[in-house]
């Protein structure tokens, strides 16, 4: 068994658009280790968005193997997909993706109501993880009420919460400032230190550069690996 949790190889991904097929991915290679911080670049069009989807089992690929802790995702029934990224993924969004009707505290405990978890215990459960990102006392505030920064750290408990090996975070600092931004990346920094593999889409350089490894791609193939020598920790806590 190796070290890797995700390792793709080979992989191809077009889109039918019309009488037109746009050819997104051409052949990429990736190898990304259990407890890695990574950070997926581009510009707009380079294939990053379609890559997460692969990874959270949101989408196919046409040619090559995806492998996801070892195991080959292929063509799954959407059932069977879902089991495993209620296995093994939490997903965090630009947008935070909270349902605005419901508080804080039942955003974050709705993956365990997907488990079949009672109410009492998921709460109880939500709760703890509301503690870990200093929201406790907004358990019972609706995300209109809450800062761009609290609807993310909530966004990333809700994440957390189905002990996930690996996060995939989309643009997660996108719609925030930049003191918050950092805040933000300190607590993906410390949610990494506990063993969870990181995996964040971005296109702000100084919100890569805190993560362990840069993959950079443009038009569709990998055009760099590079590995962070010092990520830059100090800059989030200053």
């Amino acid at each position: 068994m190796s070290d890797s949790i995700i390792r793709i190889e080979n992989l191809h991904k077009s889109y039918i658009t019309g009488k037109n097929s746009l050819h997104v991915l051409k052949g990429i290679d990736i190898d990304i280790k259990a407890g890695e911080m990574v950070s997926i670049m581009g510009s707009s069009g380079s294939g990053k968005s379609t890559l997460l989807n692969i990874f959270g089992i949101l989408d196919n690929y046409d040619e090559g193997g995806y492998y996801l802790n070892d195991i080959l995702i292929s063509k799954m029934s959407e059932t069977k997909a879902a089991r495993f990224r209620n296995k093994y993924i939490g997903f965090i969004f630009q947008s935070f993706n909270l349902i605005s009707f419901k508080t804080a505290l039942e955003n974050v405990a709705l993956p365990l109501y997907y488990q079949n978890v009672n109410r009492k215990k998921r709460n109880a459960i939500a709760m703890e993880y509301l503690d870990r990102m200093g929201l406790k006392e907004w358990s019972n505030h609706l995300p209109s009420e809450m800062s761009g920064g609290q609807k993310q750290r909530v966004a990333i408990a809700r994440a957390l919460i189905s002990n996930p090996k690996v996060i995939l975070a989309d643009e997660p600092t996108g719609a925030l400032d930049t003191k918050t931004s950092y805040e933000v990346m300190e607590i993906l920094q410390e949610v990494n230190n506990t063993g969870i593999t990181v995996i964040i889409v971005t296109h702000e350089t100084d919100i890569a550069q805190c993560t362990e490894r840069i993959i950079r791609l443009k038009d569709g193939i990998i055009e760099a690996n590079e590995y962070v020598t010092n990520p830059a920790i100090e800059v989030v806590n200053g």
